[in-house]
């Protein structure tokens, strides 16, 4: 009876289990074979691979068979893990599957400050990568070395629940053991992380592919489930080099294809036609919205607030306006806060298509060169290779497609960080501004600073589109130089959501003439038309096609938007400046924007 009452609390606990992790088990095609024994391991912490496999250390060889099987970093040995049981390993036993514990697990912004202040984990790291590591005090030179490394030995994975902040991919480092699994095309393994709900924790999952000897070698593919060719070699560049002399780094604007994919994965239904309305003269106008800062700044007596929906004369919404047709049909008079198909100018990847269409289809100069790693990693590694060998500056910037903030922004110049970022979430790559006009604050030096504007979109047919004459200010707290690109206070200006560091504040009538004495060759009236005629230009590169490939021509859309742009220094020109970059968000974000622009 007493054994029966085990038994079934172990079921419960088994479907409790269940419950919390197949999702997860399932997205990392663990088979169900193994669930309860990995539950077991689990709830237990036992980590008994060391009973079935050993690591072997040996000497590298030169064929290619070697190259492709061990990859690992090393100088003249080699480690590689074999299955050491006598009996070996069979796939069709439940009880095949291993943790493996995860090393090091932490995010890139605090990678530098962890190996330095953690004791021990610069010596583990640089032991585990095969790096010569002298004394006891952490050398920056070792450092260094294990931050370029690491990007051989790292996995990453992503919460799916909470903040912004916190579903910032995680990056880890399995340990001694899980680190000298080595990869193979035809491998004998599987690998995933899973995230353990009850304590809290990752570990990576270990399951064979078939069954194994004594003596036969553990392996996984690192490129594992990618089926393109070109792509499989890209992403295993950083252990199986290649020079892709056969790509072009050459591209073009993407396939309507992937316009119209992107309205699909949004739901966006798209208007009918509709005759604009006019609003009678004296009319009070009902608003819509959710958005507390509306309510607290829209204050004209044109406008009255109203909860019920349906009875609105403007929607001002803040979540994705899906249904455009249902509106179309049903209100055509209603005005909306959104344009149909914004997000190709919304999100990173679509700006940088559209923005190839400017001047006749050559691009725009107003923005960096930009690869979408989801679609042009080979032609972005070409390019990057090119530079090298022709001893070209070489630091480029990563960012997600739909993120603000700096959030998940990484600035490097190692191409294995970068291709390994596209193994997190989606990203754009852009050349890094090595040359950005500076801004000397007295207590600080010459720091970098971009600028925000809010324009208006009346209309895409006619296109009109207004810019808002005042505009805000960022700036660095740390002198700008090419180097420590981990170091946020100096490469980064967006300083007013992270706690105990310094925001810096000057208004815009006060920076006109700040920088114009420190830059009187260049008055600000010049260099404000020629970012307006960027603005211009970017419009009219996202409206010249008809949705989904550009802004759909909706009569009651009006919209408001956020232009972050920095300036640089236009070297063939002798010192011209000339817009930077630009970056693209709907809606203005803080409250002092808000009480400006609707005040």
């Amino acid at each position: 009876m007493q054994n029966g009452n085990v038994n079934g609390e172990e079921d419960e606990e088994y479907q409790l289990f269940l419950s919390q992790h197949s999702p997860a088990l399932q997205a990392a095609r663990i088979p169900p074979l193994y669930w309860k024994s990995l539950h077991l391991k689990l709830a237990s912490e036992v980590f008994d691979a060391g009973e079935v496999f050993g690591i072997m250390q040996v000497e590298e060889e030169d064929e290619d068979e070697e190259n492709e099987r061990r990859v690992n970093p090393g100088d003249e040995v080699a480690c590689k893990v074999i299955v050491t049981r006598e009996s070996g390993l069979q796939a069709a036993d439940p009880t095949s599957v291993f943790l493996v514990d995860h090393a090091w697990t932490y995010r890139v912004e605090s990678a530098r400050q962890q190996l330095l202040e953690i004791p021990g984990l610069l010596i583990r790291m640089a032991s585990l990568m095969g790096l010569p590591f002298h004394g006891e005090a952490p050398d920056p030179d070792i450092v260094d070395l294990v931050l370029d490394n690491m990007w051989k030995y790292n996995q990453t994975y992503q919460l799916s629940q909470g903040s912004a902040e916190e579903k910032v991919p995680v990056w880890y480092i399995m340990d001694e053991f899980g680190s000298q699994v080595q990869h193979s095309s035809q491998p004998t393994f599987c690998m995933a992380p899973l995230f353990y709900a009850p304590q809290q924790i990752a570990y990576s999952v270990l399951w064979p592919l078939q069954d194994l000897e004594n003596g036969d070698e553990v392996t996984r593919d690192f490129a594992y489930g990618e089926t393109d060719s070109l792509v499989r070699r890209c992403r295993l560049l950083a252990w199986l080099p290649d020079d892709l002399e056969d790509v072009s780094d050459d591209i073009q604007e993407p396939s309507d294809l992937y316009y119209e994919t992107i309205l699909q994965e949004n739901k966006e239904k798209l208007p009918i036609d509709i005759q604009l309305s006019c609003v009678p003269d004296g009319k009070v106008l009902k608003v819509y919205t959710e958005m507390k800062q509306v309510l607290d700044h829209l204050k004209h007596p044109r406008f009255q607030f109203t909860e019920n929906e349906e009875e609105a004369d403007i929607i001002w919404a803040f979540s994705h306006i899906r249904d455009y047709r249902k509106l179309s049909e049903e209100r055509p008079h209603v005005l909306l806060n959104q344009f149909p198909c914004e997000t190709v100018l919304t999100t990173k990847d679509c700006l940088a298509s559209v923005a190839r269409r400017a001047r006749g289809g050559q691009g725009a100069p107003w923005l960096p060169k930009t690869f979408n790693l989801q679609t042009e990693l080979p032609q972005f590694i070409r390019h990057y290779l090119q530079r090298q060998e022709r001893g070209l500056e070489n630091h480029w910037i990563c960012k997600p497609w739909n993120l603000a903030r700096g959030l998940d922004t990484h600035i490097m110049n190692n191409l294995n960080y970068i291709i390994r970022q596209r193994e997190s979430t989606p990203k754009v790559v852009s050349k890094y501004l090595e040359d950005p006009v500076l801004f000397h604050r007295e207590e600080v030096g010459m720091v970098k600073f971009d600028i925000r504007y809010m324009v208006l979109l009346r209309s895409v047919e006619p296109l009109h589109l207004y810019a808002y004459d005042v505009f805000w200010l960022r700036f660095a707290n740390k002198p700008f130089s090419l180097d420590h690109f981990d170091d946020y206070q100096k490469h980064y200006t967006v300083m007013n959501y992270a706690a105990d560091v310094q925001l810096k504040q000057i208004h815009y009538d006060e920076f006109i003439p700040m920088f114009e004495s420190q830059y009187p060759q260049y008055p600000w009236k010049q260099v404000e038309a020629d970012i307006f005629k960027a603005f211009s230009e970017l419009f009219q590169a996202a409206s010249c096609r008809p949705a989904p490939y550009g802004i759909c021509a909706y009569p009651s859309s009006r919209a408001i938007y956020a232009i972050d742009l920095m300036l640089k220094w236009d070297q063939m020109t002798e010192g011209i400046y000339q817009i930077g970059s630009i970056n693209k968000t709907c809606l203005p974000k803080s409250k002092t924007e808000q009480g400006h622009v609707m005040g």
